[in-house]
């Protein structure tokens, strides 16, 4: 039986507004025979992406770092003051392209009416790749988000039913640096809150701008579910976009990617398929 899944929404809606609805008629469905095979790269290769950029943040941002890195192990410290560090200068959208060979960034969208959108902005995307994160807190299945999620076009919902709110204003915004206040670990933030601002420390955490695709605009990203792995380095968890509404839920922060389904030219704005059919 093939039962169809909004994976973005809100109780009033789906995330698109009304206007772009009368413009984008059709929307893409993407295919997912399982919940374990909604996987366009497998999770290994996103944690090595995201700890690739994550560490590179770190490394460029040492002035900022030495408190955490003092509570670190000898080798753990090393990775980070090899030669090549940067003591600071270097900006997210710089070190992005240094590390993954793209930048992304937000601005007006080419669709009317849309609203912002997420470009390439230099660079090249190659297929397969992790583009970008849809940041925001997290609910599990019980966990209460009627408040938050009036008149909210930012909450996404995954296969198994945790949703996630992307909007970076009003209670929501309060409710995410709340969260994000709460959960730390000594020196070690565990979540970012730099998204909810216009220079988020970890670039790809603009996800939840990217707009739908259409007959004229095809999908060229899609999303992808990834629990953050019990190793991955606590050090960096701070660029993490994304935090559990109830800190004891028990299980694994939940985040999702956006990865790319063709080679993305600089200059092209990013399109997703809102829609998810499980088999």
């Amino acid at each position: 039986m093939e039962v169809l899944q909004a994976q973005v929404h809100t109780l009033g809606g789906f995330k698109s507004s009304a206007k772009r609805e009368s413009l984008l008629p059709f929307r893409t469905l993407r295919q997912v025979k399982g919940h374990s095979e909604d996987k366009t790269v497998v999770d290994e290769e996103v944690s090595a992406t995201l700890v690739s950029l994550f560490t590179a943040l770190l490394k460029n941002d040492l002035r900022k770092q030495r408190e955490i890195l003092s509570f670190l192990t000898a080798p753990r410290q090393a990775v980070y003051l090899q030669t090549g560090a940067d003591a600071g200068g270097t900006s997210p959208s710089d070190t992005m392209l240094a590390t993954l060979g793209f930048s992304i960034g937000r601005r007006p969208s080419s669709l009317p009416l849309a609203g912002t959108g997420v470009f390439v902005t230099k660079g090249l995307v190659q297929k397969g790749t992790v583009v970008a994160m849809y940041p925001g807190t997290v609910y599990q299945l019980h966990e209460p988000i009627l408040l938050p999620s009036i008149g909210n076009p930012f909450v996404f919902r995954c296969i198994d039913g945790v949703l996630i709110d992307g909007n970076d204003k009003n209670i929501s915004r309060i409710i995410y640096r709340s969260c994000s206040g709460r959960d730390r670990l000594g020196p070690f933030a565990l979540s970012d809150v730099t998204w909810l601002t216009a220079s988020p420390q970890n670039p790809l955490a603009v996800g939840q701008y990217v707009n739908n695709s259409s007959n004229e605009m095809p999908a060229n990203v899609c999303y992808q579910e990834y629990d953050v792995p019990e190793g991955f380095p606590l050090e960096l968890h701070q660029y993490l976009p994304n935090v559990n509404y109830r800190q004891e839920s028990g299980r694994p922060l939940r985040c999702v990617v956006l990865v790319s389904l063709k080679e993305i030219q600089r200059g092209e704005e990013l399109f997703s398929n809102y829609y998810t059919i499980v088999r």
